[in-house]
């Protein structure tokens, strides 16, 4: 029992954790357009960073997301020339932002609930980073590898609990 107790608190702490833990890991770098480049420049953008989202900001405001999502089923399924179309056009707004004290569990269950992949990451009305389904689960995956280690060292007798 003592050791499912420990496993326990040992996975509470993992989802509990801020992303801002996430951020220092993967670093805050953000890439952006403005609202009224063409969808084909701000794909040209996406690929040439190989990200799937991309940051619409007018001027410091975050004014929308560009996703692979957008360009399948707003510009190809709509028929639309991603020359002439802007990002403005077909952009997903409002954005859902999450806050740098949210948990690692707070962004799991939005990224389950509203089928996203990416989160910007908003503090004081300035955009400080993403967050993406692959950090959180890769947050995870290292967090339950050193919580079988330890339980690993704990059946082994190198921990006391």
């Amino acid at each position: 029992m003592r050791s499912g107790s420990a496993t326990l608190r040992a996975t509470n702490v993992f989802m509990n954790t801020p992303i801002t833990a996430l951020l220092e890991r993967k670093g805050t770098a953000v890439h952006s357009v403005a609202p009224t480049l063409s969808v084909f420049d701000a794909v040209a953008e996406m690929n040439r960073h190989r990200i799937g989202a991309i940051f619409v900001l007018e001027g410091a405001r975050l004014v929308g997301i560009f996703t692979e999502r957008d360009v399948l089923r707003r510009v190809v399924g709509a028929g639309l020339d991603p020359r002439r179309t802007l990002v403005a056009d077909v952009m997903t707004s409002p954005v859902t932002t999450i806050a740098p004290d949210n948990t690692v569990d707070d962004t799991m269950e939005l990224f389950s609930d509203k089928h996203f992949r990416h989160l910007p990451v908003v503090s004081g009305g300035r955009l400080v980073g993403v967050i993406s389904i692959g950090d959180s689960t890769r947050w995870m995956a290292d967090a339950h590898r050193a919580e079988a280690e330890h339980l690993k060292n704990y059946i082994a007798g190198g921990f006391s609990s």
